[in-house]
């Protein structure tokens, strides 16, 4: 499926109509060149459009709103090249609805000692606009970013690709749709959430759906499409019968492939990114989904179990977020399963009952087995097994704390298990959290983390917790400088 739209930030500089036309063209060419470089680098993945000079009150609101009504505009980038009043920009900032960045900057990267004069100074004077700007943006409480450095240093870079990154989770947000076939599980409550808030804070549309009409979606799909997909199946990853016969095996994974076309038709046809299942409601489907959700998962699709919708829709944004990024190393939903409580060997194992995404295997690779679950009442279903890779990571939870919507981040560092796990039929990953396991583990459950999250080796806590400001919710970060007297305190406000 479709992840990565053509989408553009627009570059809008500012200035004050005291200048005559010659000054104003000295900012119009040296964004021609800022521009120009930062598209050409390899760490801004998204273009860069540049706009005219800002003068006044009407020319800002005017292209702010251009902004607002343009669906490729996926966020705005502000830069003072000189003084711009900020009263000028207020009007434009109140009615601005896409993500800001405040590029904090100057075109020079070293003062010209020898020539430094008035007149230079009057039209390159960042540090003074800089100021003024930034002082409406805190009276006015505009949620917004701001990087600071040279244009051309590849950490300022770096931080401006983030931050697009970041801007998609936005955008894509609102027009999140969410495939819920089946209530929550009886009696869970970290997986409940308020529906309606949940759309009007962050755009996300869940809509319930019978299980038959997938079930029929599935039951639809031709024998020769479900051949030539389980002959890819079997072309892509190893296979571990495990002393069943070869013949029957095969059966089964023909059921999971029928899930994945069927249940991704039936999303396509009716605009769903997101799709959540619970094993207790499963209708006429003869496999609880494994292998099919796996895979949907790795193509970009949500997924969540046991009727959670919120951990899939985060992983749906996420997927988004990493869409297009070079080398990545992949994500995954998890769940909490087990400890490993011997001193020097603590950790937490993450797995699911079926699905776990592919995409974060270790060099090892990736096979099928199907084994018995006697959760769903059905046949033994087909699932991919394999190990995570090593590597940091961040785990993400949210969770509806009543008044708003918590995320909650966790740097973690995945690691490999002791020994080897054969008799666990599913893809896994052994990790220690940040700051360490014990304090980890009790600042998670503090701040009330759900059972389930997603994990993504590519994205960072700054990243999660830029979008979780720009769509309104609150967020709690545990990493390496968390204090658990500290975070009490926090989470009491």
């Amino acid at each position: 499926m479709e992840l990565q739209r053509k989408y553009t930030f627009w570059f809008c500089p500012g200035s004050v109509d005291l200048y005559s036309d010659r000054e104003i063209q000295v900012v119009t060419e040296h964004v021609q060149k800022m521009v120009a470089a930062l598209n050409a680098s390899s760490e801004i993945p998204y273009e860069i459009v540049q706009k005219q000079t800002l003068l006044n009150n009407t020319d800002i609101r005017r292209v702010f709103n251009e902004a607002n009504n343009d669906p490729d505009c996926a966020g705005v980038i502000a830069w003072m090249h000189m003084f711009s009043p900020a009263k000028s920009w207020l009007m434009g900032l109140k009615e601005l609805r896409k993500p800001l960045l405040h590029f904090a900057t100057q075109f020079n990267e070293e003062m010209p000692y020898d020539t430094l004069s008035m007149d230079f100074i009057n039209i390159n004077q960042s540090a003074h606009g800089d100021r003024e700007f930034a002082y409406m943006l805190a009276r006015m409480n505009k949620t917004h970013k701001t990087i600071f450095g040279h244009w051309n240093a590849l950490d300022v870079k770096e931080s401006i690709g983030k931050w697009m990154r970041t801007a998609i989770g936005v955008i894509e947000s609102q027009n999140l749709r969410i495939l819920r076939l089946s209530d929550n599980m009886i009696n869970v409550a970290d997986t409940e959430g308020d529906k309606i808030d949940a759309q009007i804070r962050m755009g996300w549309q869940c809509d319930y759906q019978p299980m038959s009409e997938v079930v029929d979606s599935v039951n639809a799909v031709s024998q020769s499409d479900i051949n030539a997909l389980t002959d890819e199946y079997y072309e892509t990853y190893g296979i571990i019968l495990n002393g069943r016969d070869p013949k029957e095996f095969r059966k089964h994974v023909e059921v999971q492939a029928a899930i994945e076309l069927g249940t991704e038709r039936y999303m396509k046809e009716h605009n769903y990114s997101v799709v959540v299942n619970h094993f207790g409601d499963l209708g006429g489907l003869k496999q609880l989904p494994g292998l099919a959700m796996q895979r949907l998962m790795a193509k970009g699709y949500g997924f969540g179990p046991e009727g959670d919708w919120k951990t899939p829709a985060l992983y749906r944004i996420e997927a988004l977020m990493t869409a297009g990024m070079k080398d990545a190393k992949g994500m995954s939903f998890f769940e909490d399963y087990t400890y490993s409580m011997k001193p020097g060997e603590e950790g937490v194992l993450e797995t699911h009952m079926l699905e776990v995404c592919p995409l974060i295997a270790d060099e090892s690779g990736v096979s099928i087995r199907v084994e018995p679950l006697s959760l769903g009442n059905r046949e033994d279903p087909a699932r991919l097994v394999f190990t995570a890779k090593e590597g940091k990571a961040v785990a993400a939870s949210l969770t509806d704390m009543g008044d708003n919507f918590r995320l909650i981040i966790n740097d973690v560092n995945v690691k490999k298990t002791k020994k080897p796990m054969p008799n666990l039929p599913l893809g896994s990953a052994f990790w220690v959290p940040e700051p360490n396991f014990r304090t980890g583990v009790e600042a998670w459950l503090m701040a009330g983390g759900c059972h389930h999250n997603v994990t993504s080796y590519d994205l960072d806590a700054d990243q999660l917790a830029d979008w979780a400001d720009m769509v309104g919710i609150e967020t709690v970060i545990i990493d390496k400088d968390t204090n658990l007297r500290t975070l009490k305190q926090q989470l009491k406000r």
